[in-house]
Order: C-alpha cells, then sequence, then structure tokens
C-alpha cells in the first residue's frame, strides 16, 4: 500500500516493564522486524529504562521515544526530565499532551505547545496528541475540542518546524476501553485535522504531517485502519507491550 507519507507506529509503553521485561521486548522486537524498511517503528519505555532499550537497540531499524518532558532545559524542577538528558539516550521522539497526562497531570494546550517548541528546538520529534471524550463526542463537540487542541498545542510552532512534528489522534473514550473508532470515524477526524493544519500553515505543510491514529490499536483492525487516506500509523498502548501482538501491528499495517 503506497502512501504520501511514511507510516510511523510508536508503542507507548507507559507505567510499564522493569529493565529486564524491557531488554526482553526489544530483543524480540529487533528480531521480528528487522526485515521492515516501509515503516518507522518507535518504542516509547519509561524513563528508567530508556539508557538500557538505547543501548539494546542500537544500530537496529527501531527508535528510541521518551513519554514525556519539561519545557524546562534545566534548573529546580523536581521530578522533572529534560530534553538534554533525553538526547544522552538517543532519544528522537516525545510524546507531548497524551489524554492521560491532560486528565491526571491537568496539562493544558499552551503548556503543551511549549514543550513542542522546547523539543523541536532539541532536534526531538514531538508526538503531539489530541482528542475527545465520550461526553465532548456525544454532545457533537469532536470538531470544536479537537481543533482547539491542535491550534492550541501548536502555538508558536513555524511553518518549517512542522515537517518535524507528528499529531496523535486519541479518542478518549477509546483508549483502554477495547473501544475503537470505527476507520469511517478515524479517517473524518484525521481528515479535519489534515484541514485545521492547512488552516493553520498552507496545504503543502499539512500534507507532508503525519497523523497517527492511537485507541485500542490491535492487529486485527490495523490494516483496515491504515488504508485510510490521512491514517500515517499509530500510537500503540496495552499492544505495545508484548513482542508478537506488537510485531503484528507493524507487519499488518504495510
Amino acid at each position: 500500500m503506497e502512501k504520501e507519507r511514511k507510516l510511523l507506529i510508536a508503542g507507548n509503553w507507559k507505567m510499564n516493564k522493569t529493565v529486564a521485561e524491557a531488554l526482553d521486548l526489544v530483543q524480540g522486537l529487533r528480531r521480528e522486524l528487522a526485515a521492515i524498511k516501509e515503516v518507522d517503528i518507535v518504542v516509547c519505555p519509561p524513563f528508567t529504562v530508556l539508557c538500557e532499550v538505547s543501548k539494546a537497540i542500537l544500530d537496529s531499524n527501531l527508535r528510541l521515544g521518551a513519554q514525556n518532558m519539561s519545557e524546562n532545559s534545566s534548573g529546580a524542577y523536581t521530578g522533572e526530565v529534560a530534553a538534554g538528558m533525553l538526547k544522552e539516550f538517543s532519544v528522537r521522539y516525545v510524546i507531548l499532551g497524551h489524554s492521560e497526562r491532560r486528565q491526571y497531570q491537568k496539562e493544558a494546550d499552551a503548556l503543551i505547545a511549549k514543550k513542542a517548541l522546547t523539543a523541536l528546538a532539541s532536534s526531538l520529534k514531538p508526538i503531539v496528541c489530541v482528542g475527545e471524550t465520550l461526553a465532548e463526542r456525544e454532545g457533537g463537540n469532536t470538531e470544536k475540542v479537537v481543533g482547539m487542541q491542535v491550534k492550541g498545542s501548536l502555538a508558536g510552532i513555524s511553518k518549517e518546524q512542522m515537517g518535524e512534528v507528528v499529531i496523535a489522534y486519541e479518542p478518549v473514550w477509546a483508549i483502554g476501553t477495547g473501544k475503537t473508532a470505527t476507520t469511517e470515524q478515524a479517517q473524518a477526524v484525521h481528515a479535519f485535522i489534515r484541514k485545521t493544519v492547512a488552516s493553520l500553515y498552507d496545504d503543502a505543510t499539512a500534507r507532508r504531517v503525519r497523523i497517527l491514529y492511537g485507541g485500542s490499536v490491535k492487529p486485527g483492525n490495523t490494516r483496515e485502519l491504515m488504508s485510510q487516506p490521512d491514517v500515517d500509523g499509530a500510537l500503540v498502548g496495552g499492544a505495545a507491550l508484548e513482542i508478537r501482538s506488537f510485531s503484528d501491528i507493524v507487519k499488518n499495517s504495510i
């Protein structure tokens, strides 16, 4: 399946895996996915295992991502992690504004935009997450909510910088619930996000931006989701924690 944009499959491990478990997982992924060149494959472990995972995937086709970072480069910010610290471990991508951080840490669009700018200044590629709750969808407010999040979370980012930005659409009602947006629902919101990016920048910029789908992605629904014209990959949660399921998602995306 030919796509204008190279597919990207990223695994968000969330707060899971000890060092030993992480090494088992990435060594298995190295074996299973060694021949894959058509897809950018990213693993996003917790901070505590970044160092060991970085070594374990050296000279492989796996890329390293982090699950969050500070908007500040250093200083008295207890518990925070700076972009420069991530760079030490050859991190290339960083997930920003995940719905769980928006919900539990009360992260707002303005903060996420600051983090994205800090990531870009450090040559990290931000994966900026947006998505509506079930109440917002049922209230007919999907486009209003997602549009505001896209505009707010990209504030201050230049047209040139947008070439390094990835957007992930994660309907909050489909994360970890087993519910998945239908292919039509996913495509409709992805197309809306691309249209919003075009309104902020231009059509050429919007065509370049990769938009991932996240929300109960499994091997069984990958091919249909990836066949949609504006779906450029997936941000995978639970299924990223097992060698077989994550490998099958990558393979089924091609």
